[in-house]
C-alpha cells in the first residue's frame, strides 16, 4: 500500500528525474495525493503512458544549463521537485551539469517565473570527497542561497519493491550461491528508508509551511550494518543461509577501479560514498512531517519477495557475463576469420559457396564491429536486430549450400538458434528502465 500524506491544495508540479528509480515512485505518489504532475524527463513517452493525457516534457540535464531554457517550461507550474541525478558519469554525461549547473539554472528560472516552492532530493552523504557529493552539495548551497521557499531532503539508502543501482547490487550479492561477499568488515551503516515513506515526506513538504527553508535528513529508524542488510535480503528472497566472505578493502578498491572503466555500480564513487557513512537523525523529519518511516524488517515482511525478485537478483551478474560471452564470440570469430581468410575462401568453395577475399574480410570485420558494439552497449535495440539479421543470413546461406549441416552431430547450424535466443534474452535484460 502506498503511504502518502494528503495535501491541502492541489498543485501543478514539475518533477525532474521522473523516469528514475526514486522519481517513478514519487511520480505515482504525487498523483495519488491529488497533484497534477508534469514529468520533465529524457524519455517523455515512458511517463506519458502513466498519465490521463500526455503532458511530459523533454529535458536534457547535460545541455539545459541556462535559465532561459527553463522559463517556458515553468508556465502555470506551482512547485518544482528535482530528483534527477547519477552516481558516476558515463560517456556523454556531465555530472557537474546534471547535479549543479542545470539545477542552478532551473532554480534561477523559478525566481524569474515567480515559482517559490522547490524541493531538492539530495543525499545524506553530500559531505563525502567525491564528485557526486561535491556537485550535489553545490546545488544544495545554490538553492539555500536563493530567495525561494526550498526544502532539501537528504535520504539514506532508499529501498522499494523494485530495485536499481545500489539496491539491485545488494540483492544480487545476497543471492549469490554458497557465500555472501561483504566489503571489509561489513560494518558500513545505513538508515534505510522505504520509498513510500520518502514520498509521504515529499507530499508533506509541499503542504506544510514549517518545512520551508529547511534541510531534513530522510532516514529510517534503524541503523543497520551492510552485512546485516545482505543477510536480511537473502532471508527475504527465500534463499538458504550462506556464509559471509569478508573481502579485503584493497581488493575491492581494485575492482572499483575496473568498474570505473567498464561501468556498473561497483566503482570508486560508490565505495567512497559507502565508506563515508549513510546515517542521520530521524527525529527532525518525523517531528516536522508527522511521517514515521517504517522499520527495515517491518517493510520487508509487509512485501514478501516474489519469483521475479529472485530472477532479478540471480540474473544481475549473469547479464554482464552473457553480454561479454556474446561480444567475445563475435570478436574472436571475426579475428580468426581475418587471420585465416585464404583458408576460408577455399573451405567455402568446397561446399559450393563462392566468396572473394574482400567478402571474407568484410564479413569478418562486421563480426568484430558487432562484438565491440555489444560489449560497449551501443544502440542495444538496433544491435539486437543487426545480430539476428546477420546470423539468419549466415544460416540461410549455409542451409542453401549444405543443408546436411542441420543433421551434423556437432550442430553447427542448430547452435545458431541457441545463439539467437541468447541475443534476444540479453536485449530484454539490457533494458534497465
Amino acid at each position: 500500500m502506498l503511504l502518502v500524506v494528503q495535501s491541502f491544495d492541489r498543485m501543478k508540479i514539475l518533477l525532474t528525474g521522473a523516469n528514475g528509480f526514486i522519481g517513478r515512485y514519487l511520480f505515482a505518489g504525487l498523483v495519488a495525493a491529488g497533484h497534477d504532475v508534469v514529468p520533465a524527463v529524457r524519455r517523455p513517452s515512458e511517463t506519458d503512458q502513466l498519465l490521463p493525457r500526455p503532458q511530459s516534457i523533454h529535458v536534457d540535464f547535460n545541455r539545459d544549463v541556462t535559465p532561459e531554457v527553463w522559463i517556458a517550461r515553468l508556465d502555470k507550474i506551482d512547485a518544482v521537485i528535482n530528483c534527477a541525478g547519477i552516481l558516476q558519469a558515463r560517456p556523454g554525461q556531465s555530472i557537474k551539469a546534471i547535479h549543479t549547473t542545470t539545477p542552478e539554472a532551473m532554480f534561477k528560472a523559478c525566481e524569474v517565473a515567480g515559482i517559490r516552492r522547490v524541493i531538492q532530493i539530495s543525499a545524506i552523504s553530500v559531505g563525502a570527497d567525491t564528485e557526486y557529493a561535491r556537485t550535489k552539495r553545490a546545488a544544495d548551497d545554490a538553492l539555500m542561497a536563493s530567495c525561494l521557499d526550498w526544502t532539501i531532503l537528504r535520504p539514506s539508502l532508499v529501498y522499494a519493491g523494485g530495485a536499481y543501482g545500489g539496491t539491485a547490487l545488494f540483492r544480487a550479492l545476497a543471492a549469490l550461491p554458497i557465500f555472501i561477499p561483504i566489503i571489509g568488515d561489513g560494518e558500513q551503516r545505513f538508515q534505510p528508508i522505504h520509498v513510500d515513506d520518502l514520498t509521504a515526506i515529499v507530499v508533506a513538504a509541499l503542504a506544510l509551511p514549517n518545512l520551508r527553508r529547511r534541510v531534513l535528513e530522510a532516514v529510517g529508524p534503524d541503523q543497520i550494518p551492510l552485512q546485516h542488510i545482505l543477510v536480511d535480503l537473502r532471508r527475504w528472497l527465500g534463499l538458504p543461509k550462506a556464509r559471509l566472505l569478508k573481502l579485503p578493502l584493497p581488493l575491492i578498491r581494485a575492482v572499483a577501479r575496473i568498474g570505473d572503466l567498464v561501468g556498473g555500480p561497483v566503482n570508486t564513487t560508490a565505495l567512497c560514498q559507502l565508506e563515508f557513512g549513510n546515517c542521520g537523525t530521524l527525529g527532525d523529519v518525523a517531528s516536522a512531517t508527522g511521517v514515521r518511516p517504517r522499520r527495515w524488517h517491518d517493510a520487508l515482511r509487509a512485501a514478501p519477495a516474489q519469483p521475479q525478485d529472485r530472477w532479478q537478483a540471480r540474473l544481475y551478474f549473469l547479464r554482464p557475463a552473457l553480454r561479454w560471452t556474446i561480444a567475445t564470440t563475435w570478436i574472436v570469430s571475426g579475428l580468426i576469420g581475418l587471420m585465416e581468410s585464404p583458408a576460408l575462401v577455399h573451405k567455402y568453395s568446397a561446399i559450393g559457396i563462392t566468396l572473394s577475399p574482400s567478402m571474407v574480410w568484410s564479413t569478418c570485420l562486421l563480426d568484430v564491429v558487432i562484438g565491440l558494439a555489444v560489449f560497449a552497449r551501443r544502440q542495444t535495440a538496433v544491435m539486437t536486430w543487426v545480430q539476428l539479421g546477420v546470423v539468419i543470413l549466415y544460416t540461410a546461406a549455409l542451409t542453401v549450400a549444405q543443408p546436411s549441416l542441420w543433421l551434423d552431430p556437432l550442430g553447427p547450424l542448430l547452435k545458431n538458434v541457441t545463439f539467437m535466443m541468447a541475443v534476444m534474452v540479453l536485449s530484454v535484460l539490457e533494458n534497465e528502465r
